[in-house]
């Protein structure tokens, strides 16, 4: 099914009157271009690769009825990592129900993808446990500035935050993601 496809099949509402702003060619080729690195943003965030793709299809779903012109594709990414957050945000809020794990955890998945060395692979499990250790904001922003290369306006656009805090939030955060790499156990048990 296509974009163009489930429109057509939508039952006539107010919504109608909003429009998309993009057609199915210009939405496939931001998709491509986005997809990825949201999915690794939300998975960052949550903890999870199953709430990361629930979360990945409801922000784009939510970037397409928004509706909003853009200035450019720089300024589509910036929403669109807002709306990830927002929902990220809103999903911790609710009672988590029946979650069914699969088969393969996060580490697993690096695990299989990850052909360097054991030092490496033991570095970034590591990584991967301090990183679930820290709040939520913290690895949001920490994925944002380092994985993602944001500049600390897009970074505060993203979280919701005043543009001149992120640099003190941002030293904070590396701060507590060094000591947690810095304690015994590198990162401890989640």
């Amino acid at each position: 099914m296509t974009l163009t496809d489930a429109e057509r099949l939508r039952p006539a509402t107010e919504a109608d009157d909003v429009a998309l702003e993009m057609d199915e060619e210009t939405f496939r080729a931001f998709y491509d271009r986005t997809a990825r690195a949201l999915w690794v943003y939300l998975s960052r965030v949550t903890g999870s690769s199953q709430r990361a793709d629930d979360l990945l299809q409801e922000t784009y779903y939510r970037f397409l009825r928004a509706g909003a012109s853009h200035a450019n594709d720089a300024h589509r990414r910036n929403s669109l990592f807002r709306i990830a957050t927002n929902l990220a945000r809103d999903q911790r809020r609710r009672p988590q129900l029946d979650l069914v794990p699969l088969a393969a955890d996060d580490d697993a998945v690096l695990a299989r993808h990850d052909a360097c060395p054991a030092e490496r692979a033991e570095r970034r499990t590591d990584l991967s446990r301090a990183m679930r250790r820290l709040r939520p904001r913290d690895r949001a922003m920490l994925w944002l500035a380092y994985a993602e290369g944001s500049s600390h306006r897009e970074i505060a656009q993203a979280l919701g935050v005043q543009p001149g805090s992120i640099k003190l939030l941002l030293f904070r955060a590396r701060r507590r993601l060094a000591a947690l790499l810095g304690s015994d156990g590198a990162g401890g048990r989640s």
